[in-house]
């Protein structure tokens, strides 16, 4: 999904919606992207109208913690941005990354456009087929929907609380 359109020469400021486990460390590993203009933590694919924090952790919305950014696709392809996403957890947990367990720590990719739902399948395929890991990838191709971001305070929660990463 392009968010504002550039002049004919140059290209835009594109959204990607990633989950990966809980969110803070998602959201702090894209902040280190070059191209990577904004990151936001929230909640997607769910069916529950503005869920709070408290509601999804119940595993029962449906919701994902995701992490929603804005990139400059001049700077940083979304094939790059795939990989850091690969890289920031094990994908071949289902619902689950290490001690957080549920949907709402499902890996997932929550596609914006058909561009890339087609990266994220080749880049899934690529990644399943290259023996890197023992299991099959869990990670789930899910088209975006309503964006609900999360509480203030959960927002670079990592950054204002001057740790650099979360992960075990």
């Amino acid at each position: 999904m392009v968010v504002r359109p550039m002049n004919e020469d140059s290209m835009a400021i594109r959204k990607a919606t990633f989950a990966a486990g809980c969110f803070w460390g998602v959201e702090a590993a894209f902040q280190r992207v070059n191209g990577v203009r904004e990151t936001e933590v929230g909640y997607m694919g769910g069916h529950t109208e503005s869920p709070t924090y408290r509601e999804v952790c119940t595993d029962r919305t449906g919701h994902a913690e995701v992490v929603q950014l804005s990139f400059d696709d001049a700077e940083v392809s979304y094939e790059q941005l795939l990989e850091v996403f690969w890289s920031s957890h094990d994908p071949t947990q289902r619902d689950r990354q290490g001690p957080d367990v549920g949907k709402q720590y499902r890996s997932a990719i929550f596609y914006h456009d058909e561009e890339q739902l087609r990266a994220a399948e080749a880049s899934k395929t690529k990644l399943d087929t290259s023996g890197r890991f023992k299991r099959p990838i869990a990670t789930t191709l899910e088209k975006a929907g309503t964006f609900w971001r999360a509480e203030e305070y959960h927002q670079k929660y990592l950054q204002k609380k001057g740790i650099a990463s979360c992960h075990i």
